[in-house]
């Protein structure tokens, strides 16, 4: 018998950390009209975008979904596709989808985490809130996490900046060796890493 998994210790991390699988985990979703069970690895083979945020009826939380509900189609485009994430219901999803001309454009599952296991797993969770930070996540084809922000809950994020960035992590993923230097854009030159440009960027 493996005398490590007899201790407890698993292959890859409980907790969410760049350049690692990141952890099975279920929840309740409000989807098309629908409540419904998601769980992450029903993603895999396509990018996944994770995006954490405070609280259902607030101020700041309808300004982002409305600007990812916005972009959604251009993120689907990139072969992505969005999970928003709060501690609320999915009953309080769909009052606030069915009373919220901003929460009315949003076609992506919008995740319950009451019981808040995803938010403690990629270390959003405000304990003495019962909320979450503000927290993107994405994460590639084989379910790796490539990419993490998060912000103080008074700060919103840019959907655009997102966008840009699944952009260079899709590139670096498919033109193995190279990197996105500062702000790269599509179309962009790349950098491959190596001594000749060692003292020379």
């Amino acid at each position: 018998m493996d005398h490590e998994n007899m201790c407890g210790v698993h292959d890859e991390p409980l907790f969410a950390q760049i350049g690692h699988v990141i952890p099975e985990a279920e929840a309740d979703a409000f989807h098309n009209e629908e409540i419904k069970k998601i769980k992450l690895s029903d993603y895999r083979g396509k990018w996944m975008v994770l995006f954490f945020y405070p609280a259902d009826f607030t101020f700041v939380c309808p300004t982002e979904l409305e600007e990812m509900a916005d972009n959604y189609e251009t993120i689907q485009g990139l072969g992505a596709e969005v999970l928003s994430v709060s501690t609320d219901t999915v009953f309080a999803h769909k009052a606030w989808h069915d009373t919220s001309d901003s929460i009315k454009k949003i076609k992506f599952p919008m995740l319950s985490d009451s019981r808040h296991e995803l938010c403690e797993m990629f270390g959003t969770y405000i304990p003495e809130e019962g909320l979450s930070l503000r927290g993107t996540f994405v994460v590639d084809p084989d379910g790796i996490l490539r990419i993490v922000e998060v912000n103080d809950n008074s700060v919103g994020r840019n959907a655009k900046e997102l966008i840009r960035k699944i952009q260079a992590a899709k590139f670096v993923r498919e033109h193995g060796g190279n990197v996105c230097p500062a702000s790269w854009e599509p179309g962009d030159e790349t950098l491959k890493p190596g001594l000749d440009l060692v003292g020379k960027i």
